[in-house]
């Protein structure tokens, strides 16, 4: 069920990802054009500004659920399996508080910056912001799944868990 939660976050937070790049090529591709052949369209530079942020925050919820964030692994893939299993548990909940904090404390900047408007679209920028906590959560989320994931398969989990394909599980 779990991982069920997983694949559906993953379902919704794709296509998201893919029209936000979408988005960003269009905004872009007018603000060269208006550039060259017309008067510069102001808004375009801020919309692909806060398009970026938002695609980067949840790409970065995509790469962490499929554990394609950097890692150094050589010394827990060294491990007896049991010590293996105990070292990414201790990983995952290290990740886990870091979002948690990431969570809070970006709810709180968001809190602060919500009277400040864009120049030139006059958006609050809580709606900029809110991706912060929200990609946090997500990635909380994913950790979690991950820690329950990691204590149910046993100590042999971190000797399977190596799958180089990248693709959730099915």
């Amino acid at each position: 069920m779990l991982q069920r939660s997983e694949r559906a976050l993953d379902a919704v937070i794709q296509p998201i990802v893919f029209l936000g790049m979408a988005a960003l090529i269009g905004v872009i591709t007018l603000q060269i054009v208006s550039r060259v052949f017309f008067t510069a369209v102001g808004w375009t530079e801020e919309v692909a500004r806060f398009l970026l942020i938002w695609i980067t925050f949840l790409g970065a919820t995509l790469a962490f659920q499929r554990g394609r964030h950097i890692a150094v692994t050589f010394v827990v893939d060294a491990l007896p399996p049991r010590l293996a299993q105990l070292a990414r548990i201790v990983a995952v909940l290290v990740a886990l508080g870091f979002m948690i904090a990431l969570v809070v404390i970006g709810y709180r900047y968001m809190q602060v910056q919500s009277f400040q408007r864009s120049a030139s679209l006059r958006l609050s920028m809580t709606y900029v912001y809110a991706v912060i906590p929200l990609a946090a959560a997500i990635m909380a989320w994913y950790a979690l799944v991950d820690v329950i994931g990691l204590i149910a398969k046993g100590p042999w989990a971190a000797s399977t868990d190596n799958d180089d394909t990248g693709d959730p599980p099915r």
